[in-house]
């Protein structure tokens, strides 16, 4: 641990202006990557990064044989250039020449891994959800602007142009004045995932690794690879999976924090692997506007997506494109029903707003390729990337006020000046979690003393 120590010390030494940065990445300006975790979001993500020009990756690091190896292939066969393999990402950390790596493990990962990384020098793309508990987001945060580092936060959605177009037209006063905002997933998994994605089985080592700071337990090939997104030791489930993408929207867009967040669910129907909700709805109680969550795994046939309801209109947005349906600008007194006159005959009403539709967008390449770019054009200037901590760690915390509030079964309210549950002392126990041995020793070895 010493050594560790003093090797993390000497790696993140000084502070590094764009000039000198410049000077390291050489006279190439080419960016050395390496990558933790080649699943399905991670080898998404190496081709991505293969793509751009002023990219090589030097390192794949994966427990699970096959996506190692397939990821050493993937580089091979896009770039004809050969990457090193790792087990141990620390190991792949102490190699000097490597300037970011793209962390996209499972959720329990991304902060611990982020902090080391940070002080071992390296500029971070991690996925999200940014956290597996509240208080690791300051954590990443206080480490970050400690050693000096780029952090992107695998919010994509940030770096697609019609989000930020909707951005504009909602703060522009487009829709009025913004009072609900509704989000949804649905989709039908009866009677569950019954069975593991992972044809081969972890080594004794290479499961310890895979488990990191969560609690131990023997190896289960039904709880790792895809489906540990289903268990509360390594994930928060579909509510910081798919939730955080859309209420990463809201707060840009509203640049505001919930006060007070109540859920509802529960695993109802699904009896295949997991323990996470098959049903879940949450209220989000923000500044001057309610937003509801609703997500549900056993029925689909509903519309999904996210909607800004305005007092002039309603702007319906996703990764296709947006739409904005004007409501008609119809005198309040001309809408009370009537049931014995009969219904006049007008003209067709004025619209409280123009309506405007686009469409035609991708998601790998207006918003996923567009991201990379994003967070290397960073690394060079030094500048903090469309998706920062400080707004990962924001969009996460409300993700995981609402898992509080469903395991309390109460409403929790949120000071967010402090980032403290207040008037609940089992909620706020939720905040946080203990690292298992030795993680816990490699997190206190690296953090800033304050």
């Amino acid at each position: 641990m010493n050594d560790r120590r003093s090797f993390l010390k000497s790696a993140s030494a000084g502070l590094l202006s764009a000039a000198a940065y410049q000077n390291i990445l050489g006279s190439n300006d080419r960016v050395r990557a390496g990558f933790i975790g080649i699943g399905l979001i991670g080898k998404r993500h190496l081709l991505d990064f293969l793509a751009q020009e002023d990219v090589e990756v030097a390192a794949i690091c994966e427990v699970y044989d096959p996506r190692l190896r397939e990821g050493i292939a993937t580089v091979a066969e896009k770039s004809g250039k050969k990457s090193e393999g790792f087990k141990d990402f620390r190991r792949m950390f102490d190699r000097k020449d490597i300037d970011v790596v793209v962390i996209s493990t499972p959720d329990h990962w991304h902060a611990l891994m982020t902090i080391l990384a940070c002080a071992a020098g390296k500029d971070v793309y991690v996925e999200k959800p940014l956290t597996l508990f509240a208080r690791e987001g300051r954590w990443m945060i206080d480490a970050a602007r400690h050693y000096k580092r780029v952090v992107q936060v695998g919010t994509q959605q940030r770096s697609g142009e019609q989000y930020k177009q909707c951005v504009e037209l909602i703060r522009n006063g487009q829709l009025g004045e913004i009072r609900n905002i509704r989000m949804a997933s649905f989709r039908n998994i009866m009677p569950g995932f019954t069975k593991p994605v992972g044809v081969e089985s972890l080594s004794e080592e290479d499961w310890r690794m895979w488990v990191g700071p969560a609690p131990y337990r023997p190896f289960d090939k039904d709880r790792c690879i895809y489906h540990f997104r289903w268990f509360w030791d390594y994930s928060g489930g579909q509510t910081t999976n798919l939730l955080s993408h859309n209420i990463d929207i809201v707060q840009w867009a509203m640049n505001a924090m919930p006060r007070a967040v109540a859920a509802m669910g529960g695993r109802y129907s699904l009896k295949g692997l997991g323990e996470t909700p098959d049903v879940f709805e949450s209220i989000f109680d923000y500044p001057g506007f309610i937003v509801n969550w609703s997500c549900n795994e056993i029925s689909a046939n509903r519309r999904p997506g996210l909607e800004f309801c305005g007092t002039k209109g309603t702007l319906r947005l996703d990764r296709g494109g947006f739409e904005i349906i004007p409501d008609p600008l119809i005198p309040a007194e001309n809408q009370i029903p009537s049931f014995t006159e009969p219904r006049r005959v007008s003209a067709p009403p004025e619209l409280r707003t123009a309506a405007v539709k686009k469409d035609g967008y991708e998601q790998v390449r207006d918003q996923f390729q567009p991201h990379v770019r994003n967070f290397l054009d960073c690394v060079k200037s030094r500048q903090q990337p469309a998706s920062d901590l400080e707004s990962g760690h924001k969009t996460s915390m409300a993700c995981h006020l609402a898992n509080i509030a469903l395991k309390v079964g109460r409403t929790v309210r949120w000071d967010d000046a402090k980032e403290e549950i207040t008037g609940d002392r089992d909620a706020s126990k939720l905040l946080v979690k203990e690292y298992r041995a030795p993680w816990d020793r490699e997190l206190k070895a690296v953090m800033p003393r304050t």
